[in-house]
């Protein structure tokens, strides 16, 4: 029997039984590739993220699976796994690095937040026809914008009452040919309009939905990688802090550094486990 650590972990949660849930496996070495979406499937969760030292000391390889498969980029399970390691006393001046498929990613400490440097997804706009038409045609209000990147489509509505209570086409959500579909709106006053708390900071609202499933994801750190240049460059000012405006809720704060986007959050390990594998299984790292 050969085993490993396993955690749970609520990340970009604001309190305990919000942001979006994952699980950590830390592992010796790089595992075999049945072994990914096996654990994917078995754990069930948004996300199972699997890390392991990658030579030189702060330094981890990471990948991301769901009960579907592998995914291309992640970042609450980065963030999920960069406050495993943080709380772990791996990094070196509290400063850790992934190497990924999508390409290398950063992680540190920041006060309470563990900060991320994830490329810059800045959408661009689309013109009518096509694409933004079918974006418009599957939402049931008013679209003031429709942009896109390499990964998603992003519609921008009117107010934040729309994205909270926005209701999609499902069926045809799925026909769209990218991952997921972010909507959004500035914050502007809404602290009595959208139930979020009268503390609250954010400065826009979001919602993302994923194409392949039909479903609605809890909180996308990779999402803001487009909605943290959108509203920094309509705004004019940084950082800036978006909430997602799913069941459980989340709080990401995004500021520009270069050509990268900083996404910050709070990370709570909720739970420690071990996980354990008979020593004859043929995915064994």
């Amino acid at each position: 029997m050969t085993t490993t650590r396993l955690f749970q972990v609520d990340a970009f949660a604001p309190g305990p039984f919000q942001g979006n849930s994952a699980a950590v496996l830390v592992l010796e070495h790089e595992p075999d590739e049945e072994f990914g979406p096996l654990i994917g499937a078995e754990l069930n969760q948004p996300v199972t993220a699997l890390v392991w030292p990658a030579g030189e000391p702060g330094r981890f390889g990471l990948r991301w699976f769901t009960a579907h498969g592998e995914l291309e980029l992640c970042g609450h399970g980065t963030l999920a796994a960069a406050r495993v390691i943080l709380d772990d006393g791996h990094p070196v001046g509290d400063r850790i690095r992934f190497d990924t498929r999508y390409g290398p990613l950063e992680a540190e400490s920041a006060g309470e937040l563990v900060q991320l440097r994830f490329p810059s997804l800045a959408p661009e706009p689309l013109k009518d026809g096509g694409l933004a038409d079918a974006v418009r045609a599957l939402l049931p209000v008013p679209v003031t914008e429709v942009l896109r990147n390499d990964l998603d489509v992003m519609a921008v509505l009117d107010s934040p009452a729309a994205v909270r209570d926005l209701e999609p086409d499902r069926a045809a959500l799925r026909e769209l040919p990218v991952r997921g579909l972010i909507v959004t709106a500035v914050r502007e006053d809404f602290a009595e309009e959208v139930d979020i708390g009268a503390d609250d900071t954010a400065d826009f609202v979001s919602r993302f939905f994923q194409v392949a499933t039909g479903t609605e994801d809890q909180v996308t750190g990779s999402a803001h990688c487009a909605l943290g240049p959108f509203w920094i460059a309509r705004l004019g000012r940084q950082p800036l802090t978006g909430r997602q405006l799913s069941a459980r809720g989340g709080l990401i704060r995004v500021a520009l550094d270069e050509d990268d986007v900083l996404l910050g959050g709070e990370a709570l390990v909720v739970a420690e486990g071990v996980w354990r594998l008979p020593v004859s299984s043929k995915v064994i790292w």
